[in-house]
């Protein structure tokens, strides 16, 4: 293992990784390495003969050698041309890293994958998180694969195979009436009387770790790292993540500082807390009020890390986009039909962001453009039903004039 310490991303305090840390100030910590030793200890080409996961790149993650992490597989997820999805928007390389694909149908597989292994490093037995979706299902199933328990609080309107998807994994599940904000007010007030550990977005430093993953993939699978990232932000750990990757990446010297993508934040303007901030120059994000969004992964009126994902925009020469709420299930159907990826609906926040972007000449049609979609759409139910045509074997059947 590698780790020398964690450092506050606020001031820069320094921690013993050696023991249980969760945040400074109320604020995210980062996991630091002797990238020195890490590039004489291994060459970029190594991964290539290493298990197809995440875990390949076990000297850039924080768990020691003699550990075997919390797994089910995860990782090592297609990055797919898209040629048709990008001549719609006038691109000519254009790429979705399907995320969909991960054991537990979406990215959060890889956050928590690392946050479980770490917490059962650490002797923890009870975790808890608060969800509007994905991360709680990831949550329950990589803690029934760890024999430990999860509690998970969701919104009441989190969508119902999120909901199911935890029960199902023996997890102890709560509807809240309120957003993902109220249910972590509900974690951090049991955190004392009932001893669990918050693995929620940032409030400890390793489901970072596993997310900054999805950088070190594209590093190995493209010849180039492309020109622009498109990424749905929430609590924006996979953006942070990311772009913590390539500049460790740059700092072991695999890849030059220029090489780093233009990273884009998408979110709707039904909740766009840091697009916000991102116009008015500001380094922290006010709390969005009223937010309201089908992309239930994408309704955080409040990220602790917001000032992490607006450094890394900023640092990057990339943008925060946001787009219409009402046409939003336009960009599923218009994604998935022309690629075949089962695009759900943060993804297809990043479809509409592709689509202005490219509409204001921000995007070149010679970029390298990354889309991730980082759900699949069949976990939103409720933004995918249509009303089909109904055929009758006993009625005939203008076959020339089929309905729908």
């Amino acid at each position: 293992m590698f780790v020398t310490h964690l450092e506050s991303a606020l001031d820069g305090t320094a921690y013993d990784a050696g023991t249980l840390q969760t945040t400074h100030r109320g604020r995210p910590l980062w996991v630091r390495y002797d990238l020195d030793a890490i590039r004489q200890q291994v060459n970029p080409s190594d991964f290539a003969a290493r298990v197809p996961s995440m875990w390949r790149y076990r000297e850039l993650l924080p768990v020691p050698d003699e550990h075997e992490p919390v797994t089910l597989g995860e990782g090592m997820t297609p990055v797919l041309p898209c040629p048709r999805l990008g001549e719609h928007f006038g691109l000519r390389d254009f790429w979705i890293k399907d995320e969909a694909q991960m054991p537990t149908g979406s990215f959060k597989s890889r956050g928590l994958s690392a946050a479980v292994t770490m917490a059962q490093v650490h002797g923890v037995e009870r975790l808890a998180i608060p969800t509007a979706g994905n991360a709680g299902g990831a949550l329950a199933a990589y803690a029934a694969r760890a024999g430990m328990e999860a509690y998970v609080f969701m919104p009441d309107d989190t969508p119902p195979v999120n909901q199911f998807e935890v029960a199902l994994s023996g997890a102890r599940a709560f509807l809240v009436d309120g957003l993902i904000t109220d249910c972590g007010d509900l974690v951090e007030a049991g955190t004392e009387p009932m001893g669990w550990l918050d693995v929620s977005t940032l409030q400890e430093p390793y489901r970072l770790e596993g997310k900054k993953t999805m950088g070190l993939e594209l590093f190995e699978q493209l010849d180039a790292l492309p020109d622009v990232i498109l990424y749905p932000t929430g609590g924006g750990t996979g953006l942070i993540g990311m772009w913590k990757a390539f500049t460790e990446l740059a700092r072991l010297g695999w890849i030059a500082p220029d090489d780093r993508p233009r990273m884009v934040a998408a979110q709707s303007d039904g909740c766009c807390p840091i697009v916000e901030a991102f116009e008015a120059g500001e380094r922290f994000a006010t709390s969005f009020e009223n937010p309201e969004t089908v992309a239930s992964g994408l309704r955080v009126p409040e990220a602790v890390g917001d000032f992490m994902i607006l450094d890394a925009l900023r640092e990057s020469n990339g943008r925060a986009v946001a787009v219409e709420e009402r046409r939003i299930r336009e960009w599923m159907q218009l994604g998935t039909s022309q690629t075949g990826v089962s695009i759900g609906p943060e993804a297809a926040v990043c479809v509409g962001a592709a689509e202005k972007l490219a509409d204001d000449g921000w995007l070149a049609p010679d970029d390298r453009v990354v889309l991730f979609n980082c759900g699949a759409a069949q976990k939103y139910p409720q933004s995918i039903a249509f009303d089909l045509p109904r055929l009758s074997p006993d009625a005939p059947i203008d076959w020339a004039h089929l309905p729908g």
